[in-house]
């Protein structure tokens, strides 16, 4: 069965909008920083940080310090276990609907 704690905090993580879209610019970008974060946002330079600090906590991202700037990347292995749970539905869900079809055609055939 699929542990529960990693798709907990992935799933908080990424149910906030804009913890969302934070994270979608990152992914888009090779790495960012805070500032340019918040340059392209409607939300403080604070808020950011927190959201990163959520999306660092879930491993979705990793940092990078060099001097002042912290730069911000996408961890690809921290959507893991989202991909592992939806797989994990996604055969349940197919044997359902192969159940049901065969169901269907025994009613009407």
């Amino acid at each position: 069965m699929i542990q529960s704690e990693p798709i907990t905090a992935v799933m908080r993580a990424l149910a906030d909008p804009t913890r969302r879209a934070v994270f979608e610019r990152i992914v888009e970008a090779d790495e960012i920083t805070v500032v340019e974060l918040t340059r392209g946002s409607t939300v403080t330079q604070g808020a950011i940080s927190q959201h990163l600090k959520s999306l660092k906590q879930a491993g979705l991202v990793c940092e990078r310090p060099e001097g002042r700037k912290v730069y911000y990347r996408a961890e690809p292995r921290g959507l893991a276990p989202l991909a592992d749970w939806m797989s994990h539905y996604g055969v349940f869900w197919r044997d359902r609907f192969a159940d049901l079809r065969n169901l269907l055609k025994d009613i009407d055939p």
